[in-house]
């Protein structure tokens, strides 16, 4: 397929495609007419790509996966340089857990800080609010 046909069917764009294809993400296969061509191996590679993106993982942190896919297997995750960025991806998200639970009960005291200055005290909780 050609690199429209694939950007269409991948739900991105010609200019996406072309930089991947920079990065060395996306192979660069030319037709006899210098066409870029693409096949349904190339779709998988961005669905991954994009799934992870989707997660949240940076673009480089998708080579692992995008390689794994290139070397036959038949999941991205299921080589050990894919398994490493998953670990390090999930030490990242628990520390980001841990700063947004400290940054959550800083504005709950503030808040309760703040309700005790009112006059006539607290304003009444919504119980399905909390």
């Amino acid at each position: 397929m050609r690199i429209g046909e694939l950007a269409a069917r991948a739900g991105t764009t010609t200019r996406t495609l072309r930089y991947y294809e920079s990065r060395g993400l996306l192979p660069a296969r030319r037709a006899g007419n210098g066409y870029r061509t693409y096949d349904e191996d190339d779709l998988r590679l961005l669905e991954q790509i994009r799934t992870l993106q989707d997660f949240g993982f940076d673009l480089e942190e998708t080579r692992p996966f995008v390689e794994c896919l290139r070397s036959g297997h038949p999941e991205g995750d299921a080589c050990p340089a894919s398994l490493a960025v998953y670990r390090r991806k999930l030490t990242e998200l628990d520390a980001l857990i841990s700063e947004l639970n400290a940054v959550r009960a800083q504005v709950g005291a503030q808040l309760t800080r703040a309700e005790a200055l009112l006059p006539g005290g607290p304003e009444p909780r919504c119980e399905l609010t909390g």
